[in-house]
């Protein structure tokens, strides 16, 4: 018989109940839903190549994690890896998408990301919206394009200057021709050794004259000296000057290799990333910061492309969006309506070239439009008049003769531009009102294709069914980055690199159109 009553603490009042099914537990309205029917519809298999192991612990299901993360992304516009795994411990959604599966740990999802998704999340996207257009009856006809720049994930002051490393290697170029100069004076001209000098030095030229200086003098690298006492020979100090600028010219040429023809900066914490100027400036003192430049082209209301570009301007990043629409989805769009930020004779002529029509507005053309005084104005060469030989004539009637003709700058179609002069300004009344910074004679450059482009822009742009394009851009493209911007949070990249990151961007616009059916699905279920 037991002398003490002691009680076992290791239970609980709380019972199982019935039903033991998730799928009982879990909402009809819930999102979960909807992402397991576009799910069901696209093949996964082929997103992940068979490995083959033979040794170690199971593998786990591919298919299941890739769900998993897709509908972490689906609800929360940016999801970290912990805070997934913390789901699929705590959540009943997360625990039925994975059907059994004991939940992963964070590096496992970290792991797929990175090794499988990386050259297939373009293609999930493309699947994805393949089925959710084909369902809701997307119109790709008319797109709505628009960018903005997103904070890279790159420290803020690791920034590279472009011409700050062409101006100082000019400068390394001085300092090795007079360091041969010095060497020719003072060591070789005795051995009846000289050295060339240029004005420009490659890096296998210096080491070149390394190597014959070192050859002429009989140096041996093993007899340097150096620290307090010693005192180094003149062939050693030569020596070492002009190795320490062959490591300087190195170091110029990376950077400069790094930034490319098209860019003037990047960082050295992610090189991909380029100083600009954002909107978000916390700092407020109008600072560059590393960020890339974030491209959709929006249709209804769905991403149907998303692109990353490390340039400044939206002008250079219009052509590969379109090119990756095309690649996508077998055509160009009919409509791309865009803002000022894309008009631009290279776009323009691009568009003529694959059959889409121009409803992009230019840089002036809210002036244009709404400013009757600039529109009007006679001052202006676009309203100079022709006399019958089709000489231009200004408001006081003098002539401006054709001078010559120039390749408009950074045109891809090998367009060029007519400069006129006029035949004297000299005792015109107008000259305050028509050129008052011009010194002698006025001087205008005139493009009559691009004249005329951008009133067939204003055309399409004014007319009702541009004036509609402009509204759903307005709602359609800018509303899209609201929502990711201020609804989920999202002001900052994680990942580094510009592979890194369209994977990033990629996966939070899957999650994006797979709420927007959702929702839409919800309204049209309302409606019904």
């Amino acid at each position: 018989m037991r002398l003490t009553n002691k009680t076992n603490d290791n239970y609980t009042p709380r019972q199982l109940k019935l039903p033991l099914e998730i799928e009982k537990l879990i909402d009809i309205s819930d999102p979960v839903y909807t992402f397991c029917e576009v799910m069901d519809h696209i093949d996964l298999s082929r997103y992940f190549v068979e490995k083959g192991y033979r040794t170690g612990r199971p593998r786990c299901d591919e298919h299941k994690l890739l769900k998993v993360i897709l509908f972490a992304f689906m609800e929360y516009g940016i999801c970290s890896l912990r805070n997934i795994e913390r789901l699929c411990r705590n959540d009943i959604r997360y625990m039925y998408l994975l059907d059994g599966m004991k939940a992963p740990s964070f590096a496992t999802f970290g792991n797929i990301i990175r090794n499988e998704l990386t050259d297939s999340i373009e293609q999930v996207f493309l699947d994805v919206n393949t089925y959710i257009f084909e369902k809701d009856h997307v119109d790709l006809e008319h797109t709505y394009i628009d960018g903005t720049k997103m904070e890279a994930n790159a420290n803020r002051y690791t920034w590279v200057w472009k011409k700050s490393c062409t101006k100082n290697r000019g400068k390394v170029f001085e300092k090795i021709s007079s360091l041969i100069d010095a060497m020719n004076l003072e060591v070789l001209g005795y051995l009846n050794v000289k050295l060339e000098k240029r004005e420009e030095y490659a890096i296998n030229y210096v080491s070149g004259l390394l190597e014959m200086y070192k050859l002429g003098t009989k140096l041996e690298e093993s007899t340097f000296v150096s620290g307090c006492g010693h005192r180094k020979s003149i062939q050693q100090k030569q020596y070492q000057e002009l190795q320490g600028y062959m490591e300087r010219l190195k170091t110029y040429a990376h950077h400069i290799e790094v930034c490319g023809e098209e860019r003037n900066s990047y960082s050295k914490t992610d090189h991909d990333a380029t100083f600009m100027r954002i909107k978000r400036d916390y700092m407020g003192n109008d600072q560059l910061l590393p960020a890339y430049n974030l491209q959709t082209a929006v249709c209804d209301e769905y991403i149907a492309v998303v692109d990353v570009k490390p340039y400044a301007s939206d002008m250079e990043c219009f052509v590969p969006l379109m090119e990756k629409y095309h690649k996508n989805y077998g055509h160009y769009p009919k409509y791309p309506v865009a803002d000022a930020g894309y008009g631009s004779y290279n776009n323009y002529l691009y568009c003529e070239e694959h059959g889409m029509e121009k409803y992009m507005k230019f840089t002036m053309f809210k002036k244009e439009t709404t400013d009757k005084k600039y529109h009007e104005n006679p001052y202006r060469a676009v309203n100079f008049k022709r006399d019958e030989t089709g000489n231009l004539i200004c408001p006081d009637g003098r002539k401006f003769h054709f001078k010559s003709r120039q390749h408009v700058y950074r045109n891809k179609y090998g367009r060029t531009e007519e400069i006129y002069e006029c035949e004297s300004c000299e005792g015109c009344p107008h000259k305050s009102d028509c050129c008052p910074k011009a010194s002698n004679r006025r001087t205008i450059r005139m493009n009559e294709e691009l004249t005329s482009i951008h009133q067939e822009v204003i055309t399409n742009l004014e007319s009702i069914h541009g004036a509609l394009l402009r509204m759903n851009r307005s709602i359609q493209a800018e509303g899209t980055f609201g929502v990711l911007k201020w609804d989920k949070s999202y002001k900052r990249l994680i990942r580094r690199g510009e592979r890194n990151v369209i994977l990033e961007l990629t996966l939070i616009s899957c999650g994006f159109n797979l709420y927007k059916y959702h929702n839409k699905k919800q309204r049209k279920g309302l409606a019904a």
